[in-house]
């Protein structure tokens, strides 16, 4: 028989196991590669200190370690801000691409564009539902409201991602009509 400090050190091993990678995706999502593993360890860290606080079944322990990976994202989101270190980074494409590959790469541009012009808080439970595929209770969790709350927050923030790639299509198009001379 194991003791309990030798249980909740195979249990919390087991949840590390579990759930690392999804963490770490969820985290890079939101803060990139460079910074992700960093903010993960934190997470992982407090869980350590709170683990009478994790939810004992495997779907609700994940949600709780999206949701501290989330606070520790913030946190360190606010350190980057106080030294003025956020950067935007564009991705290249290249100039042999296909009629097709040229629409694609121009419907992704309107997303990402959109995309960027969404609330935060828009972002984040639009994130949540399709990164991380998480059910509503748990989404809801995560943000540290109802299940209700989070789906209401979701519809909503669809419709404003729709209208700002609605707005993005129709200002690059007004842009793309040549001036005569």
């Amino acid at each position: 028989m194991h003791s309990p400090e030798q249980t909740r050190e195979q249990r919390f091993a087991d949840l590390y196991d579990r759930a690392y990678t999804d963490v770490l995706r969820f985290v890079q999502r939101r803060a990139g590669p460079e910074r992700a593993e960093d903010i993960v360890h934190e997470a992982f860290l407090i869980t350590w200190r709170r683990f009478d606080d994790v939810p004992e079944r495997a779907d609700d322990a994940r949600a709780w370690l999206f949701g501290t990976a989330r606070n520790c994202l913030l946190n360190d989101q606010r350190g980057q801000v106080r030294r003025g270190a956020l950067e935007v980074r564009l991705a290249a494409t290249t100039s042999s691409s296909t009629d097709a590959e040229d629409d694609l790469i121009s419907r992704r541009v309107d997303l990402a564009a959109a995309w960027r012009r969404l609330r935060p808080e828009d972002q984040e439970v639009l994130s949540l539902a399709i990164w991380e595929d998480l059910p509503s209770p748990q989404a809801g969790r995560v943000l540290g409201i109802s299940s209700t709350a989070y789906r209401i927050r979701l519809h909503r923030a669809r419709l404003s991602l729709r209208r700002q790639v609605e707005t993005t299509t129709s200002s690059v198009q007004l842009t793309e009509i040549p001036a005569t001379e």
